[in-house]
């Protein structure tokens, strides 16, 4: 996402050896700027790409000028189409030694015909995101942990991956995506409205917000391709997020989460918690009395 996928983003995360899956607005020079500024982050983002012929135009460009990138992030809403299939294929034969995450999708075949096709990593969840409207404007969506589950399933069988994407509102909500089988998960909502973010600080009423969006919303297609077709509609929305200084606090407080978690279930690595979880299902997951 263009306010959460960006370079200042990538240079904390790294610290970490946290992955960034930058975003793919960037021009080419940008590209070439932070990789001469911060070469020891190169290692740890992805180039992110659209699946159209301009696209992999500019993909390529960005790979061939800055060989130590080695991921590759083929980011489309619906990933349930023949086209981004060739799509996957067609990078793939172009760059076999890159790691290629594609996506989205939520379900086992899908998640073995992109893996069958040379992506390495899928991203799994249509609808689930903090400012994704998909499923109230399409009525198509999927739950996040089911789709999670039954994908991860699926592509462990082929020796791939998968990565979750959408759904976490909190430190809890990554562990129990991890829990539920995911090798990696992707966070928007959670990473907005920190000083790396994208944007200006806004004042409203003696309080501080950033704005975070969809990258289908309005804000977003006017933004880059001067609007939203007449022919759709959008799938997103904008928000006005709190102000919350260096994501680095916000960092700490997930991973430390994640800690505790291993040590709540006796998982010795990040790896073992798909082995050590069991799933309930509940009402209400905290407390309110002080909400």
């Amino acid at each position: 996402m263009d306010t959460t996928g960006t370079f200042e983003m990538a240079q904390v995360l790294s610290k970490h050896t946290l992955f960034t899956a930058i975003q793919k607005h960037y021009s080419l020079e940008e590209w070439k700027t932070f990789a001469t500024s911060h070469p020891e982050c190169l290692e740890h983002v992805a180039a992110s790409s659209g699946s159209g012929a301009a696209d992999l135009e500019k993909l390529s460009s960005i790979l061939e000028a800055i060989p130590l990138i080695k991921y590759i992030c083929l980011d489309v809403a619906n990933g349930y189409s023949e086209h981004f299939v060739e799509f996957v294929k067609k990078v793939h034969e172009k760059f076999p030694n890159h790691t290629i995450m594609a996506g989205n999708v939520v379900t086992g075949e899908m998640v073995e015909e992109l893996i069958l096709s040379g992506a390495d990593i899928i991203k799994v969840g249509i609808g689930p995101g903090s400012v994704c409207t998909t499923r109230i404007k399409t009525g198509v969506g999927y739950p996040q942990l089911s789709a999670v589950i039954e994908c991860a399933d699926s592509a462990h069988g082929l020796k791939g991956h998968i990565l979750s994407d959408g759904g976490c509102s909190c430190p809890g909500d990554v562990a129990k995506a991890f829990g539920a089988g995911a090798d990696f998960v992707m966070l928007g909502g959670m990473l907005a409205g920190h000083d790396q973010c994208a944007g200006d600080v806004i004042e409203k009423d003696g309080k501080k917000f950033k704005l975070f969006y969809g990258m289908s919303s309005d804000t977003a297609m006017k933004k880059y391709v001067g609007g939203v077709a007449e022919y759709r509609a959008s799938e997103g929305r904008s928000v006005q997020v709190p102000y919350k200084g260096d994501v680095e606090n916000t960092i700490r407080d997930i991973l430390g989460g994640l800690r505790s978690t291993c040590t709540y279930v006796g998982a010795a690595k990040l790896k073992e918690l798909s082995r050590r979880t069991t799933f309930i299902r509940v009402t209400q997951q905290s407390s309110q009395m002080f909400t």
